[in-house]
């Protein structure tokens, strides 16, 4: 999909749809889907993440909202993903099937990757 059709897509004025357009409109990678899944899939692996994030203490923006109304919409949809350069957050995109509209989005943060020393991983400077 098309950089500038996924943010004409991303109109909501809720706070996972603030953040991916700003995220997107800044240089973000995306990707979505190109094959539909059954929504009850979609909710099932969602719902199930959630509650994992929930037991290491991450309230994920939007992402108990995003179940339910990919639950409600009841038809397959497309999934996506918009991903910053500094790969700090990750945002979560459900989409119609035919990628037309957006059905919801939700957001998290990303763990921290530490990386050894460079010297540890035999880089420039290494003895």
């Amino acid at each position: 999909m098309e950089r500038h059709v996924l943010e004409s897509l991303l109109t909501g004025d809720d706070e996972a749809s603030v953040t991916a357009l700003a995220t997107l409109r800044s240089g973000a990678t995306h990707w979505v889907a190109d094959k539909a899944q059954p929504a009850g899939v979609h909710a099932g692996v969602f719902r199930g993440r959630l509650q994992r994030m929930r037991m290491h203490g991450l309230e994920p923006l939007g992402l108990e909202r995003a179940v339910r109304l990919v639950l409600e919409h009841g038809r397959p949809g497309r999934t996506g993903l918009i991903d910053p350069v500094d790969r700090t957050w990750t945002t979560l995109l459900f989409l119609t099937e035919d990628g037309s509209a957006l059905l919801a989005c939700a957001g998290w943060p990303l763990p921290l990757v530490k990386k050894p020393p460079l010297e540890e991983r035999g880089g420039e400077g290494a003895p």
